[in-house]
């Protein structure tokens, strides 16, 4: 069974169906992904998989924060249960291969990941674990950035959607439980690395 990461608090954003489907926020925080953006959260899923997504509004330009999501071969910079990353085939580019080492205490090993999208135009990358010692077969991610329309500063809104096998012994809800805390509390420490790089680049200088 997966086991849940300790985190002292978690957002479970969580939505069902068998048909292509939008990731459905809560409401206050849905309301800040456009038609557009949303567009790119829409999964096909079947009647054994899981589906759910994250929203996270980070302090700090699209530039900024997009410069760590782009790094496929970086996870680790904001993803702290990756302990490391080695680019097994690729340049970087879609088609890039990556074999990813997870933290002890997760019910997984290491994880080969193939980038599908990087859109540098758009702000969207998207992966897919094709390998691996772990239960989340068929997990397919994708993540977009897009500038926030709330006042008071340059900010950045990260959703970042995905679709899996609900592994069996688990029900859907454990397997939405156990992928939504590892990735809010990813996003959660991309929001404040990239809004402390964001301070450190506005410095003036002494």
């Amino acid at each position: 069974m997966l086991s849940k990461p300790s985190v002292s608090s978690v957002l479970i954003d969580r939505f069902n169906g068998s048909d292509p489907i939008h990731c459905q926020k809560e409401a206050h925080k849905w309301s800040k992904v456009p038609e557009s953006v949303a567009v790119y959260h829409t999964h096909a899923v079947g009647p054994n998989q899981t589906c759910s997504a994250v929203v996270q509004e980070i302090t700090a330009p699209i530039s900024t924060v997009w410069s760590v999501v782009r790094r496929f071969d970086n996870p680790q910079a904001y993803k702290h249960f990756v302990k490391s990353c080695h680019v097994v085939v690729g340049d970087g580019n879609v088609g890039t291969l990556r074999e990813v080492h997870v933290i002890s205490g997760l019910p997984a090993g290491c994880s080969t990941e193939r980038l599908e999208i990087l859109d540098d135009e758009h702000h969207i990358l998207s992966f897919s674990m094709i390998g691996g010692d772990h239960r989340l077969a068929n997990y397919r991610s994708i993540t977009t950035l897009h500038q926030s329309s709330a006042e008071g500063g340059n900010k950045t809104v990260v959703v970042e959607s995905y679709a899996v096998d609900t592994p069996p012994g688990n029900t859907k809800d454990e397997t939405m439980v156990f992928v939504d805390t590892i990735l809010r509390c990813n996003l959660q420490s991309l929001a404040q690395l990239a809004e402390n790089l964001h301070k450190r680049n506005n410095q003036s200088p002494p």
